[in-house]
Parts: structure tokens; C-alpha cells; sequence
């Protein structure tokens, strides 16, 4: 892979301030001067599913044949965040957007795109609720309304060339940090910032490390790449794409706080965060901004990945610091805060991905520019993972305090085909799901604590009208029951209590008196739980409860699911006057449950019905209904 005559410049170790710039002036005048047409092709772990590789092999091969291997670059990247649409090509310096490429429309990139100038109309972006078709990347609304600060570079760097990372401004910061300031100022600046952690708690980031600092010990700075939430993934991303922001902010922080020591506790099924941020260290301590004496400084930070075991309940401080030293991932009550004896019983500042990435930004441009982004209390950008029933699913960047309307519907594109919106749950299987009054509240820590919910990490599931809610809390309370370690028994013992009656209620044996009791339970778990998996546990129900009471008093009175996901509470019935006797639901049912003649109404035998739901989906003319 041609790397825009970046491999050229001698790796070296620098040594000094002086050298430093001298490499920086060096990248940035190759970076300028460098005529080749840019290539990125996303190569996170959404595009790679969808076949970047062959893309990637398609235009290598293409390219040589047309020879013109030395003209053209292709760089692999990160994730470029608009995930259903990969493998996803821009091709700079226009920033023409080809989503969803194949292998065969390579020829006809290289031969009307890259030689000619022309356009490949059949491969552009169509907007699904304009139906326009639009060519740059800039003006897709998916990209067009976010405001990408920590993303930005995602589709710019290839995570394993730090050259690549060092020409748009990286480890700026890092010298900054090293011969400008000291440990005070760069905490007061994130102090100033208004940065808190994006790991959930939304804890103040400076005042977290001001506390760790003053504590004596031999301090650590840890990240929290345990990304367990169901359908979030933005901490994977960046590492992948990324890894060297990240790495940055860390070793900004461990001069802050006076750590020599780091780690990075990473998912087991990320491998490829893994492998990136691997490489990451590696070139980053050759080059000398790793490792002793960093820059001549006199400054030693030394980064460990630590791999986990998939536990999510290990996104708890305590017990990921529990499990870094090998012992099983269980949380301990916080008497005393890990930033005063944390990993090893030493002082430990633990802050994620998203949050570390921040720093190098604040740094370089300072705590008033970033803190002119988002609300009062909630600074900066936050990058949501917005999946589920929702036109445009991906990442997405925007400041605080941006609507979840805007979110859903102008970012996302709303939900498909023609559905109603019923509900978004954000936070994660521990937030809450909130309903269409609450779509213009704005994104922040705040605001969604007030209506039930949590930001956490920042996973965002919509729902649209066929999501039984009550179904949506089984779920996940289901998911959190086998994730509690089990060591507090209102945390083992309620939540599996709590899904006990869900479960009851969705099989129809629901009974007057589950709601309070419900509500009772919940309140305990929230009460007596010793960490925030037990305390925060009862937010699905507890909000579904508050938003969709009437669905709960539909299975438990009625016996009926008004969405049609409960099998025992509902049935599948043929309308006659809107059956056209098409006859494909006849066709695609698995059970052969439906007869008829053609271009007459057909029958349903409702003891061959598996309620499987097909006849239901591949209807045109809403004939199936539900019971």
C-alpha cells in the first residue's frame, strides 16, 4: 500500500524539542507537496464485514494494470461512522463519497473517477427521504449536521502510520504538555474545559485528576476500553482508527498527575482495537514519545494493554482494576476512591476512550474554545452509536445538548418504512427508554437524569411501533441478570425477581399487583445494590412503567400485546376485504398455516400458525393483522 511517500522520512528516535519540530516541518512539506489523488477506504471492523479487503485488492490490482500505482494512494482507515453503508470510499481532494463498493465497480472508479474526473452515478449516495442523489461527503446530512472533533480524523489517518497521525497535529499536545505548562496548568485546563468522563458517571475530569494527584503513591493512568454495552461502539472505533489520540491524551494525563505507568484494558472481542493500538505504542516509543525520557524531557510513561474477558460488569472501576490484577471482576464498595487506592492499592485514574481522546484537543486549543461547545454543565461532543430501527445507523458526533429529534430524525433519517417512533433508549441495557415527548430534550448528563434515563458510554437503540415494551425490559433485565457478578443480593437476587414477573406478564400469566410490585423492587435494587450495575439496573422498567404504563395493564388485564411480540398473547388474522389473494404469504409461510385460491381471500389455520410473523412482514396490502 503506497502511504503518500510518508515511509520515505528515516524513523528515528527523537531525541529533542528541535528534532521534533524539524520532523513535523518534514511530514507537513511532503504532506503538501504530495500530488498523488488520496484514496480512503474504511477498513474498521463494520467495512472490513462487508468485504474492504477485496475493494482494497480490486484497486491495487487496477491501478498497476492502468499504471498508475505511483500516482494514486490508498490509504486504509478507520471507521468513517456511517457503518450500513460500508465498505465506504472518498476519494480527496474532492471528497467524493462512494458507499456500499464492490470489488467489480473498482475498474469503473479507477477508469471514470480517478483518470477522467467523471462521476460513477450509479455507485453515489442517494438520500432516502429527498431522494437526491449527492456526491460529497460534506453534504450527506449524516455528516453535514454533526460536528466531528474527536471523529474528525477517523477517515484522514491510517491507525498504523504515526507519520500519517503526526502530520495532522498529533502529539502537538504532547509537547505542549511537556515544556509549556506544568502538571497544574494542563489540570486546570481540563478543569476549565468542563470535560467530564464519557464513560458514563460523567464525573468531572479535572477535578478527578487534581484529587489522584495529590494522593502519594506510584500512580497509574488507565483506560476503560471494556465497551460492554449491547450496540455500542465507539470506543472501539477510535481505537482502531485512532489509536494514537488516545495514547496522546493518556500520556498528557499521566504528566498531569505524575504517573510513569499505564494501561489499557480492551475488550477480548476487539481484536483489531488490539492489534492497531499494539502498533500505536510500538511506533510511538521508536520514535521516542514513549517509553524514557521522553523527548529528552527526563519524563518515563510505559503503556500495558491488558486484555478482558467480556464481562460487563468489569466497566466498573473497581472491578476492572480487580480484574487488571488478575483477579476476578468483581466491584467493591467505594469507601475509599480508586483515585486514592485504586489498581495495586495505589492512587488510579481511570477515565475511557472518548474521554482520553479529548484531552490533546483541549490542550491544543484551548479549555475557552472547548468550552463554548455543548450546555452549561455538559462540555464538548459526545459520539452516540445510533442503531436499531433508524434509516441511518452508524456514529454519530454532536455537541451537547443536541435533541434527540435531531439525532434520530435529521441525522438519522427517521425510522424505515414509514413505521411510527415509539421509544429510544439511551445508556446502554441500564438506561432508559424514553417516548416521542421526549424527543426536543437535549443530549446531556442532566437532562436525561431528570427523565429517567443515563448518557452512558452512549449507545442509543430506537424502537419503532412493533417493539413491545414490556418485551424491551425483559430483555434487558435478562442481559443484566447473567452480567451481575453476584456477590450482593439485592442486585442477584431482585433483578432476577424482577424478570421473573416480566416474564410471567409477557407469557400471559401476568396478575394485578406486578406493576407496584415492579416498582417496589426496583426501588430496592436502586437502594441497597453495591455498584452502579444494581443501582442503575431498574432503568428500563422503570421507565417503561412511566411511559408505557398502558402496555403493562394491556398484558396483565387484556391478556393482549398491542405490538404483536408476545406469542401468547396475541394472533395472526387474514382481513378479507384487504386480502388481494396475491397469495405470498402463502408462498413464503413455513408452515403452509395459509391456503386460498389466487385473487381470492386466504385462509389462516390457526393451529399450524408459529406466529413466526413472515406473512405479517411480506404483506403489501396490510391484510395480516394482529389479535
Amino acid at each position: 500500500m503506497s502511504n503518500g511517500g510518508y515511509n520515505i522520512i528515516t524513523m528515528t528516535k527523537i531525541e529533542n524539542r528541535d528534532a521534533l519540530e524539524k520532523f513535523k516541518n518534514s511530514l507537513e512539506n511532503r504532506r503538501k507537496n504530495n500530488k498523488k489523488r488520496l484514496i480512503s477506504l474504511c477498513a474498521g471492523s463494520g467495512c472490513a464485514a462487508y468485504g474492504t479487503a477485496k475493494v482494497y485488492q480490486a484497486l491495487v490490482d487496477e491501478l498497476a494494470k492502468q499504471n498508475m500505482e505511483n500516482e494514486v494512494e490508498i490509504r486504509l482507515t478507520g471507521c468513517h461512522g456511517f457503518c450500513e453503508k460500508g465498505p465506504i470510499m472518498v476519494i480527496y481532494p474532492e471528497g467524493i463519497f462512494y458507499p456500499q463498493v464492490k470489488e467489480e465497480h473498482v475498474p469503473e472508479i479507477v477508469e471514470k473517477t480517478i483518470k477522467n474526473d467523471e462521476i460513477v452515478n450509479s455507485l453515489v449516495f442517494k438520500d432516502t427521504s429527498t431522494k437526491k442523489k449527492i456526491i460529497h461527503e460534506h453534504d450527506i446530512p449524516f455528516y453535514k449536521l454533526q460536528q466531528r472533533i474527536i471523529f474528525a480524523n477517523n477517515g484522514m489517518i491510517d491507525p498504523t502510520n504515526i507519520e500519517n497521525y503526526i502530520s495532522l497535529g498529533g502529539y502537538s499536545a504532547l509537547e505542549k504538555a511537556l515544556f509549556d505548562m506544568t502538571p497544574d496548568e494542563i489540570i486546570s485546563q481540563i478543569k476549565k474545559s468542563g470535560l467530564r468522563g464519557r464513560g458514563g458517571g460523567g464525573f468531572p475530569t479535572g477535578i478527578k485528576w487534581e484529587t489522584c494527584r495529590r494522593h502519594e503513591g506510584d500512580r497509574y493512568v488507565i483506560c476503560n476500553a471494556d465497551e460492554g454495552d449491547p450496540g455500542a461502539y465507539m470506543d472501539r472505533s477510535i481505537l482502531e482508527g485512532n489509536p494514537h489520540s488516545v495514547l496522546e491524551g493518556m500520556i498528557v494525563g499521566a504528566i498531569a498527575i505524575g504517573s510513569h505507568e499505564g494501561y489499557v484494558y480492551v475488550r477480548h472481542e476487539y481484536p483489531l482495537a488490539v492489534t492497531n493500538f499494539s502498533i500505536a505504542l510500538q511506533k510511538a516509543e521508536e520514535l521516542g514519545l514513549l517509553g524514557k525520557n521522553i523527548l529528552g524531557s527526563g519524563f518515563d510513561f510505559h503503556v500495558n494493554i491488558s486484555r478482558g474477558g467480556g464481562a460487563f460488569v468489569c466497566g466498573e472501576s473497581t472491578a476492572l482494576m480487580a480484574s487488571l490484577e488478575g483477579n476476578p471482576g468483581r466491584p467493591k464498595a467505594k469507601y475509599v476512591h480508586t483515585v486514592e487506592k485504586g489498581f495495586r492499592q495505589q492512587p488510579s485514574n481511570l477515565n475511557n476512550v472518548e474521554t482520553w481522546a479529548n484531552v490533546p484537543v483541549i490542550i491544543n486549543k484551548g479549555a475557552d474554545w472547548y468550552a463554548e461547545i455543548g450546555t452549561e454543565k455538559s462540555k464538548g461532543t459526545k459520539i452516540f452509536s445510533l442503531v436499531g430501527k433508524v434509516v441511518n445507523t452508524g456514529l454519530v458526533e454532536v455537541p451537547m445538548g443536541t435533541s434527540l429529534r435531531t439525532i434520530i430524525y435529521d441525522i438519522g433519517g427517521g425510522i424505515p418504512k414509514k413505521k411510527k417512533f415509539k421509544a429510544v433508549q439511551t445508556g446502554g441495557p441500564s438506561g432508559g427508554c424514553l417516548p416521542e415527548q421526549c424527543l426536543d430534550i437535549g443530549v446531556d448528563f442532566d437532562e436525561l437524569t431528570k427523565i429517567g434515563s443515563i448518557m452512558g458510554s452512549g449507545g442509543m437503540i430506537v424502537m419503532d411501533q412493533d417493539t413491545c415494551m414490556v418485551d424491551v425490559a425483559r430483555y434487558f433485565l435478562d442481559f443484566l441478570k447473567d452480567e451481575s457478578c453476584g456477590q450482593c443480593n439485592p442486585c442477584r437476587e431482585g433483578i432476577k425477581q424482577m424478570l421473573k414477573i416480566l416474564t410471567d406478564i409477557c407469557e400471559g400469566n401476568g396478575k394485578e399487583g406486578d406493576i407496584e410490585l415492579l416498582e417496589e423492587l426496583c426501588g430496592m435494587v436502586q437502594k441497597f445494590s453495591l455498584c452502579g450495575l444494581g443501582t442503575s439496573a431498574p432503568n428500563p422498567v422503570l421507565t417503561t412503567i412511566r411511559y408505557f404504563r398502558d402496555e403493562y395493564e394491556s398484558h396483565i388485564k387484556d391478556k393482549k400485546c398491542p405490538a404483536g411480540v408476545c406469542k401468547a398473547l396475541f394472533h395472526y388474522e387474514i382481513d378479507e376485504e384487504s386480502c388481494t389473494g396475491c397469495r405470498l404469504c402463502a408462498i413464503k409461510c413455513p408452515q403452509d398455516a395459509i391456503t386460498g385460491k389466487k385473487k381470492e381471500p386466504q385462509q389462516l389455520d390457526q393451529d399450524k400458525c408459529v406466529k413466526c410473523g413472515i406473512c405479517y412482514d411480506v404483506c403489501k396490502f396490510n391484510a395480516i393483522v394482529i389479535r
